[in-house]
């Protein structure tokens, strides 16, 4: 189970870990888009940290739904309404809900993926941030449906994470900045799917 706490907890290690990736991610970016990804993400995810130093929030669901719109406001790029929309989404299956297991977890994550792919338009294949959440909520499904508890159900979605965002690789780009390269774009990991990933590696080591 987690409560708002652990979510809190879960930021701050997100945020920690891609400040100090920060340059990995924009090297990443660097050839296929505006090398800034690493800063971009970095700069909203400090602001969403420090959310729990400046306002006491009542629920699990009021604190997502600030990191959101932190996220749309402080992140440029498409980064910034793709993360701030799987937060806000992510907020409201939980609406009410104190302590998270996997069954609560499971439906909001599902709730945040949908709302990746309603706003970026993205399909599995496109080299984006959506080749790493796919198969993530895929995997916490059928741990989910296994019985696994949420920490069990969390890293076997961030080792999914982690197998999406290596295929993207070899990938062509679809989408975005990186969709004009065509074939160029193949060779590079994409940034989005590994933020992401580091995004869910963080909440297998906080939620659970």
């Amino acid at each position: 189970m987690a409560d708002l706490n652990a979510f809190q907890a879960w930021i701050a290690d997100c945020s920690a870990t891609v400040t100090e990736q920060s340059d990995h991610l924009t090297d990443l970016d660097r050839p296929i888009g505006d090398a800034d990804h690493g800063s971009n993400v970095s700069r909203g995810l400090k602001a969403c940290a420090e959310l729990a130093q400046q306002q006491d929030f009542g629920s699990v669901d009021a604190y997502l739904k600030k990191v959101g719109m932190t996220l749309v406001s402080t992140v440029g790029g498409a980064s910034g309404p793709l993360y701030g929309t799987f937060f806000l989404r992510l907020a409201a299956p939980l609406a009410a809900t104190e302590d998270v297991g996997a069954r609560e977890f499971g439906q909001a994550l599902r709730a945040g993926v949908e709302g990746i792919v309603a706003r970026g338009k993205a399909e599995a294949g496109d080299k984006t941030m959506y080749d790493a959440f796919a198969p993530a909520l895929e995997a916490f499904d059928r741990s989910a449906a296994e019985g696994a508890g949420l920490a069990e159900c969390l890293q076997d979605a961030a080792r999914a994470a982690a197998e999406g965002r290596d295929a993207t690789e070899a990938m062509i780009a679809r989408k975005g900045r990186a969709s004009y390269l065509g074939e160029r774009s193949a060779g590079h990991l994409d940034p989005g799917a590994t933020s992401a990933t580091m995004l869910l590696e963080a909440a297998a080591r906080t939620l659970g």
